[in-house]
């Protein structure tokens, strides 16, 4: 549950980011780089939780479901 929780949290940050960065970029009209700065902390973010989410996958924290689609042949 925890594990979910943190995934959850992150995520949300990365929304937040990408919002603000998108703010920026109707209020700046390109006169500054805080848009570029938000866009580089989401990118980051995003690849620290994809790093995360392996992580979590070889301790065995959280497991694949095998998702929507049935693949039996």
């Amino acid at each position: 549950m925890l594990a979910k929780a943190f995934i959850i949290i992150l995520l949300l940050v990365i929304v937040y980011t990408l919002a603000s960065s998108f703010f920026f970029m109707v209020k700046d009209k390109g006169g500054d780089d805080r848009m570029l700065k938000r866009l580089t902390w989401r990118i980051g973010l995003s690849i620290f939780l994809l790093l995360v989410l392996y992580v979590m996958y070889l301790l065995g924290w959280i497991q694949p479901s095998g998702g929507p689609v049935n693949y039996s042949g």
